[in-house]
């Protein structure tokens, strides 16, 4: 039985990833008084510039500038999603469903951006000195900690799994020794 208030807390999770991405991007829009993609820039710390981009091709600006369009970026992202919800449909811990919560509303939150404006709005940029990251937004942020989440959810299970077999098999009355 897939208990119901773990995939419900999925959704919500992603509910609030793709609202917060998309107020997040709402807000740099208007304060650089603009409606679409155009670049402009501010520094605010010595670390951390507020920029306006926009990432026309995949992670880290891979593909950015290219002939594939971002309509292919939004289809593809779209059937992430689906597989993403599919795979939530299936969890039953709260670490998971939140994990693919966070994923699955920052995917949302680019592909309304692709659909929006051609490409993802990015507007966060930290650096230091001349080495810097590439500017992302919180939907990306949210993407990194739900896979990362994910990873860490399989390195636990995985690591709990042999003591939990050999439980299981001594309350079966199996010999487990060798």
């Amino acid at each position: 039985m897939i208990a119901r208030p773990v995939i419900s807390h999925g959704f919500a999770v992603a509910a609030v990833v793709a609202v917060l991405d998309q107020l997040g991007k709402a807000w740099v829009l208007h304060f650089f008084g603009e409606t679409g993609c155009a670049a402009h820039y501010l520094s605010v710390t010595r670390f951390f510039d507020l920029v306006l981009t926009c990432n026309t091709g995949i992670s880290f600006g891979l593909f950015n500038r290219s002939d594939l369009g971002s309509l292919v970026f939004a289809v593809a992202g779209a059937a992430i999603i689906v597989l993403l919800l599919f795979w939530l449909s299936r969890v039953r811990s709260v670490l998971m469903a939140t994990a693919l919560g966070l994923v699955i509303g920052g995917a949302a939150g680019n592909v309304i951006d692709r659909l929006r404006f051609d490409g993802v709005i990015d507007f966060l940029y930290f650096h230091a000195g001349s080495w810097g990251w590439p500017a992302f937004n919180l939907a990306d942020a949210a993407i990194c900690l739900g896979v990362a989440s994910i990873l860490l959810d399989g390195m636990l299970s995985r690591r709990g799994a042999p003591h939990a077999i050999q439980s299981e098999q001594a309350i079966h009355g199996k010999d487990v020794s060798r």
